[in-house]
């Protein structure tokens, strides 16, 4: 076609052109990205024509070969990028590089403004492309659609405001871009400096990159080799080209398997729960590749839920696509494959936690509260995560964890429950008066102190035959003691009725009842969940945590009969002495219960009271 006819001169949008001019002017201490970014957009080319050859041959170059072609010329100091994919028609060109709806410039600059660095968030809206004005003076992009009766156009611009459009002779399909680089971006027209940043950036790109017809990039799809072939490096090498994420994972599972459907897959489990500021994925889903043809980047039907975290690729022969041939149909295919992943992703944990549990208890650091998810709203699944759940104990030492099978080979003879205590931190669940009797035993309890657990017993309620247990549940069916738990007398059956009368006085309606306690030992008072009180009563804990309003639960208050505290109290009331003391202990006693129990709605408030108290004891 000839090139006589006048060029079409078309503005950006303001949006792109404010983009522009922030690359062009920039200076970055890594421009090489720009290099990963043409080559991933000619890595997409490359995956769309080859995903539409899957059922359609009607189209230019049916045969050629799927590359990608770098040239760099030091006399002309330009740097040239071809590729033999999917083709751009002139609607497209303007489309796809022109405007802000298919090139992401406005949320790259309000990333910008937010105060993130330029060279640590292109890639992540699109804008990719536009780099390449870190390094260019002038760039000519010549395009040719894989549609036989498309015809080529070439799309120029310097940066500035406007770019330009002009018919071009190419006779094959795919994207030519000839890159006029700036004088300090000379580099870029050398070959080992552009071998190098393929090596770094690039190496696994699945299409060959030629380098003066060589090609040097591996291009091997690691997940379909042997698990015992692929050495540490390669695969975390494989990892960082994926993620970008340069802290090693946690784990590796790398599965081949025919049976129940041919499944290739290599995953990962990050070091962090919280994705790293450079981090190219950005949405939780695997890579989804179908006879090594890229079906979906974020494909979240490949796991459960509760393992949204795990990175990586899968690739299968037996999925049905859908008409569009952009999707994946839901199918049976689909259920085994994530049965099978989630099957093995469980063996690796479990195999991780038996031979190394500081890396696992890493692992439980970051992504417990996952799992408790899965546990809490997965009723299928739910009893497969039940061994690899960790949790504090009163019998763990500082960082350590138990699991239930830890706990079930400590159970005391006659037990038959699995305790467990909700609390706020390890802290507050050490010093709770609801353990006085289960240390007076040797009897472990569980500390449940993440928001997330009050939602994990609902899924949560027996394992191996022991049933779950609060402690501070008023119908606990504990042993009693032949013997008093403390060598303190018994306060006398009046002294004791008068001082329940006060504190139920006092207290109102904050408490359905106020009793004489049987398990405490060390401690005052607890507040217990009275019978029939259920799930219901944590809410509040819950909502606290979340900032949400709440009512205060009504629960039963225990008094400790043989507890100094306790009987000088009883001895105020029987004398009728020292009255406002004595409210005010009995209102703390009940305060400090909430306080430990997570409830307190304003701690601040108790401040004037403990004065109060601290000025009478003074006087004392």
């Amino acid at each position: 076609m000839s090139t006589d006819t006048p060029a079409d001169k078309l503005e950006f949008r303001a949006e792109v052109r404010q983009l522009l001019d922030i690359l062009a002017h920039s200076l970055y201490t890594e421009r090489e990205i720009f290099l990963r970014e043409l080559i991933s957009n000619a890595s997409d080319a490359l995956n769309r024509v080859q995903f539409e050859m899957l059922t359609n041959r009607d189209m230019l170059d049916p045969d050629a070969e799927l590359k990608i072609m770098i040239t760099g010329s030091e006399d002309g100091r330009t740097f040239t990028i071809a590729d033999t994919g999917i083709g751009m028609t002139r609607d497209e060109l303007v489309e796809n590089l022109g405007t802000i709806a298919h090139s992401g410039a406005a949320a790259f600059l309000q990333s910008l403004k937010e105060g993130a660095k330029p060279g640590d968030v292109i890639g992540r809206f699109g804008v990719g492309f536009y780099s390449v004005l870190m390094v260019a003076d002038e760039v000519r992009v010549t395009s040719r659609s894989h549609r036989p009766e498309a015809t080529a156009w070439t799309w120029t611009t310097s940066g500035g405001d406007s770019y330009t459009l002009v018919p071009a002779d190419k006779a094959d399909r795919g994207t030519t871009i000839v890159v006029r680089l700036k004088e300090d971006a000379s580099e870029y027209a050398k070959d080992w400096r552009l071998e190098e940043v393929i090596h770094k950036h690039s190496d696994f790109v699945a299409f060959p990159i030629y380098l003066k017809d060589r090609a040097i990039n591996r291009q091997t799809a690691l997940w379909r080799q042997s698990p015992a072939s692929v050495t540490d490096e390669q695969a975390n090498d494989f990892y960082r080209q994926l993620t970008l994420e340069f802290e090693q994972p946690l784990l590796r599972v790398h599965l081949n398997t025919d049976a129940p459907v041919q499944i290739h897959a290599l995953l990962y489990v990050p070091a962090k729960a919280e994705r790293g500021v450079v981090a190219t994925r950005r949405e939780d889903g695997l890579k989804l590749y179908s006879r090594k043809v890229l079906i979906q980047d974020y494909c979240k039907d490949l796991l459960p839920n509760h393992f949204r975290f795990v990175q990586g690729v899968v690739d299968s022969e037996d999925l049905p696509l859908s008409v569009s041939r952009e999707a994946v149909q839901s199918s049976k295919v689909m259920e085994r494959i994530k049965t099978a992943l989630a099957h093995k992703l469980l063996d690796e944990l479990k195999k991780l936690a038996a031979d190394d549990k500081d890396k696992y208890a890493r692992f439980w650091s970051e992504f417990g509260p996952f799992i408790k998810e899965g546990v809490a709203l997965d009723p299928a699944g739910r009893e497969k995560l039940y061994p690899i759940l960790r949790f504090h104990s009163s019998k763990t030492a500082d960082g350590e964890w138990a699991s239930l099978n830890d706990y079930i080979g400590r159970v005391q003879p006659a037990q038959k429950s699995i305790y467990y205590l909700l609390a706020d931190s390890l802290q507050s669940a050490a010093i709770s008066p609801h353990l006085d009797y289960f240390r007076g035993h040797n009897m472990e309890v569980l500390y449940l102190t993440d928001p997330i657990d009050h939602f994990l017993l609902n899924g949560l309620t027996e394992y191996e035959g022991f049933k779950l247990q609060s402690v501070d549940d008023a119908t606990l069916d504990l042993p009693k003691d032949d013997q008093p738990a403390s060598e303190a007398e018994d306060l006398p059956a009046g002294e004791f009725e008068g001082l329940i009368a006060k504190v139920k006085a006092q207290l109102g309606d904050k408490v359905v009842e106020v009793r004489a306690s049987e398990r405490l030992v060390d401690s005052p008072a607890r507040l217990v969940v009275p019978n029939g009180g259920g799930p219901a009563q944590d809410m509040a804990r819950i909502r606290r945590l979340l900032n949400q309003p709440y009512d205060l639960p009504k629960r039963v208050m225990e008094l400790n009969r043989r507890h100094p505290l306790i009987r000088r109290l009883a001895e105020l009331v029987g004398a009728n002495d020292s009255e406002p003391i004595v409210s005010a202990c009995v209102d703390q006693l009940y305060e400090n219960a909430l306080l430990i129990e997570g409830l307190h709605p304003n701690p601040a408030e108790m401040l004037p009271r403990i004065q109060q108290l601290m000025e009478a004891a003074v006087r004392k």
